[in-house]
């Protein structure tokens, strides 16, 4: 192994430049949550001139690329759309440019997250490059509508494409860490419907901002209260949207409804958030809903599912967890650090609902995911694409 090893290192050094320009390529195309045809065409020119067996679109629109046709099955994935830019005024140069300087990618995308997809790119013609021949088929998904509906992509690969990997990589960004999991979340509507009456008279009426309002202050006591994990922390709730309405504005709203942002930790489930809310609420005739995403893909199709993403985490002796380390160490002669992400990924769907077992390991940090001025080392992409051919390897032994 140590020679294989040796040879992915290099190659991964000698393709800095290559895979730095494929991302650069790919950050100057706009590509927010369904509408990202473009980039994907890109991606799939990308796989095609790496040498990737096949390289093909499923329904949804996702690029699904393939090396080998072994019995064992390993993915990576990466998704493809981003968030918008927001206010320009943050960012110091072009998000867009893809420039390459100071040995940083720069632009939207490419901390989250197309510097992964880039990097499993250039793992993918490292493959090619050394023959590999083991009893594995590698999946490389270059997945859409991730930052709208985390996991939504993956819910089409398993259910409609039948593809059910036996390990999945996430490349979100990881800091070259390796993750092993992270809180679930939920979206929750709650709908108060008052009694409008004049305003100035306000006692002949049932105010529903009122109703709201004293929920949400029940609610902030409750985030208080919630549980925790040893490894993934605290369950936490927010009210992060408050809408009233009323007849007129001289009138009482008889109308109000609260998005809340509910992130669960280990031990907590969607009946179980669901049931904290009835309870603060079991003196009202609030409506409480666990809401659902559809949307129509670039391709034409709508694909929707519920906004529960379920908690997720693999035990740190799971053989996948054991072999990403000595992958890691068997690179780069040190030990790696082993963490969990903040944020969400599409690991609740691979995991969370499937229960595939899944890591996390990709360049850059996720402290500037979303945020202005991201970039990504180009050390982390030639890392990344080391370490993701070499996981091949150790996990096709």
């Amino acid at each position: 192994m140590k020679d294989i090893l040796t040879k992915i290192n290099n190659l991964a050094g000698k393709y800095a430049e290559y895979t730095a320009g494929n991302l650069s390529k790919l950050v100057k195309i706009k590509s927010l949550s369904t509408g990202e045809k473009v980039m994907a065409v890109e991606l799939q020119r990308q796989m095609v001139e790496a040498g990737f067996d096949e390289v093909r679109f499923d329904g949804l629109g996702n690029v699904i690329g393939r090396i080998g046709t072994g019995s064992k099955i390993l993915a990576f994935d990466g998704h493809i759309d981003t968030v918008d830019t927001g206010n320009l005024a943050n960012w110091t140069s072009d998000p867009f440019s893809g420039e390459i300087r100071d040995g940083f990618v720069h632009g939207r995308g490419t901390v989250d997250q197309k510097g992964g997809p880039a990097a499993f790119v250039t793992a993918g013609r490292i493959l090619k490059e050394l023959a590999f021949d083991r009893d594995l088929t590698i999946y490389f998904t270059g997945t859409v509508i991730e930052e709208d509906c985390d996991g939504l992509c993956w819910k089409y690969i398993v259910e409609e494409e039948k593809i059910v990997p036996d390990f999945v990589v996430l490349t979100e960004p990881t800091n070259l860490n390796i993750y092993r999991g992270h809180r679930g979340r939920m979206e929750i509507s709650v709908t108060f419907r008052g009694v409008s009456s004049h305003g100035s008279a306000p006692e002949r009426g049932k105010n529903a901002v009122y109703m709201a309002s004293r929920a949400c202050l029940a609610i902030e006591k409750l985030n208080d209260r919630l549980k925790s994990d040893d490894f993934l922390g605290k369950g936490s709730v927010t009210v992060s949207e408050f809408i009233s309405g009323s007849p007129s504005l001289c009138a009482v709203a008889d109308y109000a409804r609260i998005h809340l942002d509910r992130r669960l930790t280990w031990g907590e489930t969607k009946e179980s958030a669901v049931a904290e809310i009835r309870e603060i609420l079991k003196d009202s005739d609030a409506e409480i809903e666990v809401l659902q995403y559809e949307e129509t893909a670039y391709t034409g199709l709508s694909y929707g599912m519920e906004k529960y993403y379920p908690t997720w985490k693999i035990e740190e002796d799971h053989h996948l967890v054991v072999k990403a380390q000595e992958a890691f160490t068997g690179l780069f002669n040190k030990e790696p650090v082993i963490d969990k992400w903040t944020f969400s990924t599409n690991g609740v769907t691979i995991n969370g609902h499937y229960k595939i077992p899944c890591i996390g390991f990709g360049p850059g940090n996720e402290v500037l995911a979303h945020a202005p001025n991201e970039m990504v080392p180009v050390s982390d992409l030639v890392a990344a694409s080391a370490f993701y051919a070499a996981l091949a390897y150790y996990l096709s032994e």
